[in-house]
């Protein structure tokens, strides 16, 4: 079997396909999440309303999520550095076709192909981070790329935003699309062959949460937050708008602020979550509870919205670093399998969210996402500190056990 310790590469090199691996990870993620900041212009360009233009979301994430474990087994003998570029190839052309479509019905089904990408490489680029420096190194090289995928999380939104203000959205899908090519031409030049090491069949794949009954309780709490999270969120520029009568300029500068946050809260949890898992991931869910309220009650001011949605950002970066930690923990030396089960929950989620809140923001007018969004992050918070009592004590009783 061959491990990078065969590879005549050196340190430099190593660390170098790291990052690679990590500004992939950063370039799907924020390809996902771009269309939640470019929802008017797009909705206004392409004669959709708000919420069927959250379909961009909802449909990217459904592939990315029901289609992973399949994929992801079914291309269990193919080289790893083979099966990115491919991914890698999708994105670009996927990009590409979203900035020249001249209708929604293009666009969406665009993006439900380029899901299936998005989900696989969730599901495959930490084990190749890991497998790319030797193995008292792993942990440090998944940290890394996890970060790709947090940090796109928070900043891949404004990002998108910021953009539409320089250009407009189509060209925000051509930046990308130029983006996406040229992490294609990096994993080339520094991705060595990656021979499948750890894949699994599906069955197996989907027996794992049975196999290891914590991580199904983490997968709880994690969709809970999720679908409040993406279904209030998704929504954000047109709440703004409507509530706060907020410019084009002023929404670009407010979710820049909410990438900000995101990094910090990222940069934080990176350090909390070595010394207490559980409290960090409990407190960011009681961030992300507080955030929402918060936008509810002074949401309508200028200094709320940005308090708000500063404190929204670092509780989600947060909470993201924590979520990947909580699975991987729960399921030790099952990298592919349990970042595939990871992957489904999290991107379907992110897909749900997005529709309901769609649903609520067209219906019952866009304050109703965002109580949506109270109450699945409140009960994410309620199931995490329920897990964490039953898991302190069957530790205590454990040591118990052990000590008589």
């Amino acid at each position: 079997m061959t491990t990078i310790d065969e590879h005549p590469y050196s340190t430099r090199r190593s660390w170098l396909g790291v990052a690679v691996i990590t500004a992939s990870l950063f370039t799907f993620v924020t390809t996902e999440l771009m269309p939640v900041g470019l929802l008017t212009p797009v909705s206004a360009n392409l004669d959709v309303s708000a919420g069927v233009a959250g379909l961009m979301v909802t449909l990217y994430g459904i592939s990315a999520g029901l289609g992973v474990p399949f994929i992801v087994a079914w291309t269990r003998r193919i080289n790893r550095r083979i099966l990115l570029s491919v991914l890698l190839a999708i994105l670009a052309l996927g990009n590409l076709l979203t900035a020249a479509a001249p209708n929604f019905a293009l666009v969406l089904t665009t993006r439900l192909v380029m899901g299936f990408a998005n989900g696989v490489f969730w599901a495959i680029g930490v084990s190749m981070a890991m497998r790319l420096v030797p193995g008292r190194l792993a942990p440090r090289a998944s940290a890394v790329a996890l970060s790709g995928i947090s940090t796109a999380a928070v900043v891949g939104i404004p990002l998108g935003t910021f953009l539409d203000s320089l250009t407009n959205w189509r060209a925000t899908f051509l930046i990308w699309a130029g983006l996406s090519a040229l992490m294609f031409l990096a994993v080339t030049v520094a991705i060595p062959s990656l021979p499948s090491q750890n894949a699994v069949p599906v069955r197996d794949v989907f027996r794992l949460p049975f196999q290891y009954p914590q991580l199904r309780l983490v997968m709880v709490a994690v969709t809970l937050y999720v679908l409040g999270h993406f279904g209030a969120y998704t929504y954000i520029r047109p709440f703004a708008e409507e509530q706060a009568s907020a410019s084009a300029a002023f929404i670009t500068v407010l979710l820049v602020i909410y990438g900000v946050g995101g990094t910090a809260g990222n940069f934080i949890a990176g350090h909390t979550v070595t010394k207490n898992l559980w409290v960090s991931f409990v407190l960011a869910c009681a961030g992300l509870v507080t955030a929402m309220l918060l936008l509810l009650t002074i949401g309508h001011t200028r200094p709320g919205l940005i308090l708000a949605v500063a404190l929204w950002g670092a509780s989600f970066g947060a909470a993201n670093l924590c979520q990947i930690n909580l699975m991987l923990g729960a399921a030790p030396g099952k990298f592919e399998a349990a970042m595939s089960i990871n992957t489904m929950g999290y991107n379907t989620s992110i897909a749900l969210g997005a529709l309901f809140g769609g649903w609520f923001a067209d219906s019952l007018g866009v304050d109703s996402a965002l109580w949506f969004g109270v109450a699945l992050t409140a009960a994410a918070l309620l199931v995490t500190v329920a897990i964490r009592r039953t898991t302190s004590a069957t530790v205590s009783e454990d040591e118990l056990a052990t000590t008589g």
